[in-house]
């Protein structure tokens, strides 16, 4: 039973990475992703004479200036960080926000469920299928940045790469609420839009101390915090991965474990969803 279990996983891995790959999802994630290392490969100059940057060039305009190696380097890397938690994130949830209400089209979701396969594991299978592709383009992205400017500089800024499991982390998590939306509505658009309305909130509800002070009424500060305290902390996260890159000490354990709850209590409701649908 167990080895049936993880050959029928396989089995939904792969159909959810043939569909990626035959909607230009996975090549156009991957294409954008070579771009930017192609980017920082042959536009940006970083000559390093003696543990200083001796000359920074970028589109053939140079300039000459000391720096500290590390800080140059660590400076990109956070800027790489940064563009995965705005720009990239939204990419992915386009891009991944079609796979779920594809496999509920009429025809194929009965397809599915004439096979010996349950539907909590069809919706896992996809859900694994789906990460694994991002995933697979978020590590090339960032371990080729982290190639070329260790080449370049031989900086080997080794905490750069707890942005893989950071910016994976969140797609996780917001990827578990395109699956709710998905299952609850067969909308791509909003399967699309409620993820990354999360994303933009999420700097806005970030500044709760400030705002419970600017709010007259106590029912409009729980309101606020409640909100807060629920939803995904995409920018608390994202300044966890900013301090990790720069080597400094980040409180990475709340926005962690309450972004966590909320993506299992997301995937679980699609579930339960996904079970009582009748198809």
């Amino acid at each position: 039973m167990g080895s049936l279990f993880w050959i029928q996983t396989a089995g939904l891995i792969r159909d959810t990475f043939r569909e990626a790959m035959a909607r230009k999802i996975f090549w156009g994630l991957f294409g954008l992703s070579t771009l930017m290392i192609l980017f920082v490969l042959f536009l940006l100059r970083i000559d390093v004479v003696e543990g200083a940057t001796a000359t920074i060039g970028l589109f053939g305009f140079e300039r000459t200036r000391l720096m500290d190696v590390d800080r140059i380097v660590r400076g990109a890397h956070s800027f790489v960080a940064a563009f995965l938690y705005s720009f990239g994130m939204f990419l992915a949830v386009f891009a991944s926000a079609g796979l779920v209400p594809a496999i509920l089209e009429p025809g194929r979701i009965e397809l599915l469920l004439s096979k010996p396969v349950g539907r909590a594991h069809i919706l896992f299978g996809r859900f694994a299928g789906t990460l694994l592709v991002v995933t697979a383009n978020i590590a090339w992205l960032v371990a080729g940045v982290w190639v070329v400017f260790g080449w370049k500089t031989g900086i080997w800024n080794a905490a750069f790469l707890w942005t893989i499991a950071t910016t994976v982390f969140l797609f996780s998590v917001l990827l578990s609420v395109v699956f709710l939306t998905g299952v609850a509505f067969e909308s791509t658009a909003l399967s699309t839009m409620i993820p990354v309305a999360m994303i933009i909130v999420s700097p806005i509800l970030a500044q709760e101390r400030t705002m419970v002070k600017l709010m007259s009424s106590e029912w409009s500060r729980q309101v606020w915090r409640g909100l807060y305290y629920a939803l995904p902390k995409a920018a608390d996260l994202a300044m966890v991965t900013l301090g990790l890159v720069r080597d400094r000490q980040a409180d990475w354990w709340w926005p962690v474990w309450t972004s966590g709850v909320f993506g299992a209590v997301s995937l679980a409701a699609a579930v339960i969803l996904f079970r009582r649908r009748d198809f």
